[in-house]
C-alpha cells in the first residue's frame, strides 16, 4: 500500500476516534442536562402541581421565552387553558416557568413559583411570585428586563382582558426585581383602542 494512502487512512482513523470520543462526551452532557431538567420539572410538580380546571381547552398559546441576551420571542405551544382569566393566567405563567424549550431560553429562575394571581375590576393583573424570582435572578438590567418582558408579553398575548400588570414578591411591593428593573409601578399589557366618542373630544 502506498505511503500516502497509509497516511490518509491513519488520519481518517484518528479523526473517527476523536469524533467518537467527542460524541460520547456530548451524549453525556445531553443526558446530564436532561436529568437536571427532569429534576427541575419534578421539583416544580411538587411545589406547584399542574393547574387544571373544568373549562380547560387545548389551544395554541404564545409563550415568550428568551431569544438572545436582550430580547424575547413567542413560541407557540399546545396548552390546556381555562376559560377563567385568573386560572388561564396562572397556567400560562406556570408554563413559562416550568417548560422552556431549552435552558438558554429560560427567563425566570427555575425555583420561582407563582404564589397568587388576582385581577382587579379595571383589568389590572397582580402576580405574586416567591422570593426566588428576585433572589435567584441574575442581577443586571438585561436579565431582569427579559424576565418582566416575558411575563407581561405572555399574559398580554393570551389573556386579552388584562390591561396592566403589577408584580409582587412574596405578597410585598419591592423597589426592584434584583437591583435594576423598577417594580413600584405597573407594566402595560393590552391598551384598549380609543372609541369614536372619546377620540372626538
Amino acid at each position: 500500500m502506498p505511503r500516502n494512502v497509509k497516511i490518509v487512512l491513519g488520519i481518517l482513523v484518528v479523526a473517527v476516534v476523536i469524533g467518537l470520543i467527542r460524541f460520547r462526551s456530548l451524549h453525556r452532557r445531553i443526558q446530564r442536562l436532561a436529568e437536571v431538567r427532569s429534576e427541575e420539572q419534578a421539583r416544580h410538580e411538587v411545589l406547584a402541581p399542574p393547574i387544571s380546571t373544568p373549562t380547560d381547552v387545548t389551544v395554541k398559546a404564545k409563550i415568550f421565552w428568551a431569544a438572545g441576551p436582550d430580547s424575547v420571542a413567542p413560541v407557540e405551544i399546545q396548552l390546556p387553558l381555562s376559560a377563567d382569566p385568573v386560572e388561564r393566567s396562572r397556567q400560562l405563567l406556570q408554563a413559562l416557568t416550568v417548560s422552556p424549550p431549552t435552558p438558554g431560553q429560560r427567563t425566570i429562575p427555575a425555583d420561582a413559583t407563582l404564589l397568587g394571581f388576582y385581577i382587579l375590576p379595571d383589568g389590572t393583573a397582580i402576580a405574586d411570585f416567591s422570593d426566588a424570582l428576585s433572589s435567584e435572578m441574575p442581577s443586571g438590567i438585561l436579565s431582569e428586563g427579559i424576565a418582566v418582558n416575558s411575563i407581561a408579553r405572555t399574559l398580554a398575548a393570551n389573556v386579552p382582558s388584562l390591561r396592566r400588570l403589577k408584580i409582587l414578591i412574596h405578597g410585598q411591593e419591592v423597589d426592584t426585581l434584583a437591583g435594576n428593573v423598577d417594580l413600584t409601578g405597573f407594566f402595560d399589557l393590552n391598551i384598549p383602542a380609543p372609541t369614536a366618542a372619546s377620540s372626538s373630544h
